[in-house]
């Protein structure tokens, strides 16, 4: 049903005609993104981006027949819908995909009265299942963004006030550059440090979990009348009746084939190896905590070095906030401003701190 002043006994109004024009265009375009998108996917992932596109093109067709032969040439889609083209061709699909479920949670079609219903459903479907989608790659990348992340804004933070502060007490320049590499090779190594500790701790917590193999070799041997494989489905967190259920069923089929796996032996966390991660932590942390640095290692003095580490460390924090905005779906710009906010914060505190013990020792 077409919306309220938009059909005249001529024909759509010229208003109504560049509205659906321009719905046109954005389907186009955002059916092109999950098209470019599954080319570079395989298996189920390629089949659901492109059961995506092949929504987006059916609510193309919609607008195509109400224009019917003011269609047009085709006109290209928003700005937004552009820029996921481009992004596609470009860079990772996770990327694109984040940025893609903002658009899709968009829901215009809630307030468009010239669309179907069933597309206003479609478009709330496809939000979810670009999530998902998205889902899936931040779990396979969320140890890497993890310590590219945390790395880079805790060397940024930690060394700007670091700097911050010293210059606040009176250093010279070259008090503030020691102090600024000091820093950096401190935090880099505790940070490091602190990674490898971490992971090879939840290494070997996975290792004391996993169930032994000499148990698993077991289950084919035990009395199905009086055994007590029940208690070890029970054990690791399944009710009573289930696990009784499943342990009988297993003991049952323990001639057919092989001894079924001891509950628990599936599905074990992999995580990276400790020396991965310490190189990880060392590398992110060393270049964010350069960054203050870099205006004192080209020669820059005074309250020029200042403003410029300063707007430098600025850009770098809103940048690592922006990008773990658009990773996890959140609004760049808002995270951008509380990764800065932050970071202001705690250089502004130093500095102070540094006045503070400057003028008392002076």
């Amino acid at each position: 049903m077409l919306g309220d002043g938009c059909q005249s006994a001529s024909g759509p109004s010229p208003a109504a005609v560049r509205r659906w024009r321009r719905m046109l265009a954005d389907e186009r375009e955002e059916a092109g993104v999950y098209r470019e998108l599954a080319s570079r996917r395989d298996g189920e992932e390629r089949e659901i981006l492109l059961g995506l596109a092949d929504a987006e093109e059916r609510h193309a067709a919609h607008w195509e027949d109400l224009l019917g032969d003011q269609a047009g040439s085709t006109q290209r889609g928003n700005l937004r819908m552009r820029l996921l083209a481009g992004l596609a061709r470009r860079f990772g699909w996770v990327f694109v995909l984040a940025l893609a479920q903002q658009a899709e949670s968009r829901a215009l079609y809630d307030t468009e009265a010239d669309a179907t219903p069933a597309m206003a459903a479609d478009e709330r479907i496809h939000s979810e299942v670009v999530r998902g989608l998205a889902a899936r790659g931040r779990a396979r990348m969320s140890g890497t963004l993890r310590a590219a992340v945390f790395g880079v804004n805790d060397g940024l933070v930690s060394n700007i006030a670091l700097v911050l502060g010293v210059i606040g007490g009176g250093a010279s320049t070259q008090t503030v550059l020691l102090t600024g590499l000091a820093g950096l090779l401190a935090g880099a190594l505790s940070m490091a440090a602190g990674e490898y500790i971490s992971v090879s701790s939840q290494r070997e917590l996975l290792a004391a979990s996993t169930p032994d193999e000499a148990a698993k070799a077991s289950v084919p041997d035990l009395d199905v009348d009086a055994n007590e494989l029940a208690l070890v489905y029970r054990a690791r967190g399944m009710p009573a009746d289930e696990a009784e259920t499943r342990a009988d069923a297993m003991l049952r089929r323990k001639h057919v084939g092989p001894a079924p796996p001891v509950p628990g032996s599936e599905g074990a966390e992999v995580v990276g190896s400790g020396i991965g991660a310490a190189s990880s932590s060392f590398a992110f942390f060393s270049v964010g905590a350069l960054i203050p640095v870099l205006p004192f290692l080209f020669g820059l003095q005074g309250v020029v070095a200042v403003v410029v580490a300063a707007a430098l460390t600025g850009f770098a924090l809103m940048l690592t906030g922006a990008t773990v905005a658009v990773f996890s779906g959140g609004p760049p710009l808002r995270r951008a401003l509380r990764q800065l906010a932050i970071g202001a914060t705690a250089a502004v505190v130093t500095f102070l701190l540094g006045l503070a013990f400057g003028a008392t020792l002076g």
